[in-house]
């Protein structure tokens, strides 16, 4: 067993420490020890020789996030204030008798002389210069050129346990600040228990809490704010009732159909309808009905229409709705089938108020809507492409080619008549600049894994938002590229359009010739039947070529016994 001892001492007790210096170097040397071979056979020289050697100090890189910080909106009741104890301000005689006898006072006089001159002062002020001009107002700002972009602003998610699908999206009417989101399981008998029912309103810059909560009957599948009463939204719900809500009354619907006179099927788009009172609207469903409200009576329906295109009984479900105020009485329906249906709301029977039906899409119309500069050409969608429609022409003009995923949703840029955006089933927006280019999207992006339902842009044509089936609702800022309308733009695209719709009506006009001529050319039923004596002719033709045929192979034909019998063949013994 080894022991080891080891001896420790500070360096402080080894004794003095050296302190070399520099000194002139002496003639003579003092010791030279030389190399020794035996050692430099078990090395090997490495030439050239790199080392690399770092001076500087070793740091580390940290990240500090803050905490978000959770809003709420509050609101206050301002009463006027500054009245005595003695007078009742909701009084109005009380309020009156106390302001008359104020007026008389000596003291009521002179203060109000003297603070006329200062309001004098600042309301010539004001006349001189006016703070709140625009200089520059008039001028054009020049467009930058530069690559499409478009970059995520916020992300709004169901506060629910149990996410549900945000199938439909609606913006505030005014300047844009709020949306309204629907949320649903449009899955058939898929809903779960303990599935909340509400809907809620957010204010786009919080995406933390809602502004407001729909509370329905039943889960609602479309939902649409009033165009001239921003307070005021109708809700399409899943078991096809319909309900209104307004936000200064609370959470809870003013008011709901009655389900005996409602849809059977889900309501799946609402409209608003151009009235003087603007509160008219309607709906469809997938029951095939069109069913016209007023929120001031909304135990049942005012009118109503069956969509019956063929006039047979066969009822067609609907899917979507657009509605132009420029044309008050038309109407588009956009249905299970593929087709599109334009309707005349002021038809003099109900069989006439389907006055075109356009074969649109290989599955149910997702999308319809008019161009906001064009109102005489429409937007579709119902399967893997889209398409711009003219309403004279039963073919679409101009189309997208197929792409991989499934289309769900589609809208026009309300600032760029060119623009339009397509959404899809794989989480992507497609946006499409048709005077840039037709056979691609302009810009795609992706928003989120989950598949998307619906799509809908700004007024302001600056910002859109995109729903998906996972209860996320994105908001996507543009850039000024897309949402800013170019120079002779708007004629450009007219021009396009008009280009498109007379070839395609060129096209039309040749095919429809070539069936004439092709139907005249096509002998009748009279004509292609044979007389007598060319259908003897024609069997007596075939028996000789039988018959030809059969020696020709080497056989024998024996001669019948008897007319009607059967002649026998028999093989020949020749070979």
């Amino acid at each position: 067993m080894e022991i080891v001892y080891v001896y420790q001492r500070k360096r402080k007790e080894f004794g003095r420490q050296p302190i070399l210096s520099d000194c002139l170097a002496h003639p003579s040397t003092c010791l030279d020890i030389l190399p020794d071979p035996q050692y430099a056979r078990n090395y090997v020289e490495r030439n050239p020789c790199s080392v690399e050697i770092q001076s500087l100090p070793d740091r580390s890189e940290h990240e500090v996030n803050t905490e978000s910080i959770s809003f709420t909106n509050r609101g206050i009741l301002h009463l006027q204030g500054g009245w005595p104890k003695d007078v009742d301000p909701t009084d109005v005689e009380h309020t009156i008798r106390y302001r008359k006898k104020i007026e008389k006072d000596d003291e009521y006089l002179r203060v109000v002389k003297s603070l006329g001159d200062t309001m004098e002062h600042c309301i010539k002020q004001n006349n001189a210069i006016d703070i709140y001009e625009e200089y520059f107002a008039e001028i054009n700002d020049a467009i930058e050129i530069e690559q499409p972009w478009a970059k995520s602003l916020n992300v709004y998610r169901d506060p629910n346990p149990i996410k549900r699908a945000a199938t439909s999206v609606s913006w505030y009417p005014d300047d844009g600040h709020k949306i309204a989101v629907a949320y649903s399981v449009l899955q058939f008998q898929q809903m779960p228990a303990n599935m909340s029912l509400d809907s809620y309103i957010w204010d786009i810059e919080n995406p933390n809490i809602p502004d407001h909560t729909l509370t329905p009957q039943s889960p609602i599948v479309s939902l649409k704010y009033n165009p001239k009463d921003p307070h005021v939204l109708v809700g399409g719900c899943y078991n096809g009732l319909l309900s209104y809500w307004d936000v200064r009354k609370g959470s809870y619907p003013v008011d709901t159909s009655s389900i005996e006179k409602s849809h059977r099927d889900p309501v799946y788009n609402v409209a608003w309808v151009q009235s003087k009172s603007g509160s008219e609207f309607f709906s469809v469903s997938t029951d095939g009905q069109v069913l016209w409200w007023d929120i001031r009576k909304l135990a049942e329906p005012t009118e109503s229409l069956l969509l019956d295109p063929e006039k047979n009984g066969n009822i067609v479900g609907g899917t979507v709705l657009d509605f132009e105020t420029t044309m008050p009485t038309k109407f588009m329906v956009g249905a299970e089938n593929g087709t599109v249906l334009m309707c005349n709301k002021k038809a003099k029977n109900p069989g006439e108020k389907i006055t075109h039906i356009y074969p649109g899409h290989h599955g149910p119309i997702r999308a319809l809507q008019r161009n906001p500069f064009f109102p005489k050409n429409f937007l579709t969608v119902g399967d893997w492409t889209a398409k711009i429609w003219a309403e004279d022409i039963r073919s679409p003009i101009m189309a997208t080619k197929y792409g991989l995923s499934y289309l769900t949703d589609a809208c026009w840029s309300p600032t760029r008549p060119s623009v339009f955006c397509t959404s899809k089933l794989d989480g992507t927006v497609d946006i499409w600049d048709n005077l840039f280019k037709q056979n691609e999207p302009t810009l795609t992006v992706q928003v989120c894994n989950a598949p998307l339902h619906s799509v809908k842009v700004q007024e302001h044509g600056k910002m859109f938002a995109a729903t998906a089936r996972d209860g996320t609702t994105t908001i996507l800022e543009l850039c000024d590229g897309l949402s800013r309308i170019q120079n002779n733009e708007k004629s450009t695209f007219s021009q396009m359009l008009e280009r498109e719709a007379k070839r395609e009506k060129t096209l039309e006009s040749s095919a429809r010739e070539r069936r004439i001529k092709g139907q005249q050319k096509r002998p009748t039923s009279a004509s292609m039947r044979p007389t007598a004596q060319a259908l003897e002719e024609l069997i007596k033709s075939a028996d000789d070529d039988f018959f030809l045929t059969i020696e020709q192979a080497g056989f024998q034909i024996k001669p019948a016994q008897q007319a009607n019998e059967v002649p026998e063949v028999a093989q020949s013994a020749n070979p």
